[in-house]
């Protein structure tokens, strides 16, 4: 099926300062929402306590729950999800229990003092400690940077046929974070410290594939994560599952381009770098739209219709399409002309030189 045209020329590098500024205003935005709400909201999987999941037959509010709840749950934060008219809602309570089924029927029997029988139902009760929850923050961090390193050592092997090189940089990057977090380092730090690394070593083993999937898929995460701090939405879980599937969804659009910029780089060597660039995303852009456009459908479905259950990893996902498509065309690719503008300019002693 063909919905561009093969003879389509949109100036997609033109664009590219213009783009650069967007995403720096989206991110800056992300950025200051975390630092103004103190960081983000984490669910009851990572902050640790007990999150009561209810359902009302009639409309209420979470200051008349608060206050039926309050002999029992003394802290707490009531939060309506799904739409108005499903009346459900999550509370958040700093205390633990290990009898989830007696507290349970105790939540149940509170509720029916104050809103009579059978018309509030506990749909469901976790409880996680808090060891439990600042553990599983930091295997999360973790992953997430591990998955980051080995998408690099496969595009700067995949792309730039340096698996040895990658391979032990890679290996270097995960003892020493290994051997750091085992002399008890602050493992946020750490992760912020070996991202900061990586990137610096791709640059200058000269990694220019590898160094722009990296910042494109961190740039997507970062927006990801930067929009549920502003619109104050429960870190879970789910929403980790959903960072980890949009950067492998992300990055499957940027190999795509990535090997059609390869491919016509062996064709034309005369052609300017921006030019056989802009070629190639303008080559593979019915792809991309095809692609996307059918994750797209598919995500709004189970964001509209899925339930509560799965609401924020499918809002993730709608995130991850859009930051993904962008990424790939305004971030990853002029990435790799940033990188050839400054080798050049190195070359030719400093003097500016045509992309």
């Amino acid at each position: 099926m063909e919905f561009i045209r093969p003879n389509t020329n949109i100036d997609f590098v033109g664009f590219r300062y213009k783009a650069f500024a967007l995403s720096g205003i989206v991110l800056l935005i992300g950025l200051a929402a975390l630092f103004l709400r103190g960081g983000l909201n984490f669910g009851v999987d990572f902050a640790g306590g007990t999150a009561i999941q209810i359902k009302f037959k009639n409309a209420t509010s979470p200051d008349d729950i608060r206050n039926a709840l309050k002999d029992i749950v003394s802290q707490s934060a009531v939060q309506q999800i799904g739409s108005s008219g499903d009346n459900e809602y999550l509370i958040r309570a700093d205390t633990t229990t290990s009898e989830l089924k007696s507290f349970s029927h105790t939540v149940e029997s509170e509720l029916t003092k104050v809103y009579g029988e059978g018309n509030a139902t506990v749909m469901r009760v976790e409880v996680v400690g808090p060891k439990v929850g600042e553990d599983l923050r930091q295997k999360a961090l973790l992953a997430m940077y591990y998955a980051l390193l080995l998408i690099t050592i496969y595009v700067s092997g995949r792309f730039e046929f340096k698996w040895a090189v990658s391979l032990v940089m890679g290996g270097v990057l995960i003892g020493g974070l290994y051997f750091l977090e085992a002399l008890g380092f602050n493992v946020i730090a750490l992760n912020v410290a070996a991202l900061i690394i990586t990137i610096a070593l791709c640059w200058l083993l000269q990694l220019p594939y590898a160094l722009g999937a990296l910042i494109s898929l961190l740039h997507d995460i970062l927006i990801t994560v930067g929009i549920f701090a502003l619109f104050d939405k429960e870190f879970t879980l789910e929403v980790l599952a959903a960072l980890l599937t949009l950067a492998g969804f992300s990055l499957n659009d940027t190999i795509v381009v990535f090997d059609r910029i390869r491919e016509n780089r062996h064709k034309d060597r005369k052609q300017s770098y921006s030019e056989l660039i802009n070629v190639a995303v303008n080559q593979t852009l019915s792809r991309t739209i095809l692609t996307n456009g059918t994750v797209f459908f598919v995500v709004i479905c189970l964001f509209l219709f899925g339930g509560t259950v799965i609401h924020d990893f499918a809002f993730a996902m709608l995130i991850g399409v859009f930051t993904g498509t962008f990424s790939s065309i305004y971030i990853a690719s002029p990435i790799l002309i940033f990188y050839e503008e400054l080798k050049k300019r190195s070359k030719s002693g400093g003097r500016p030189s045509p992309a």
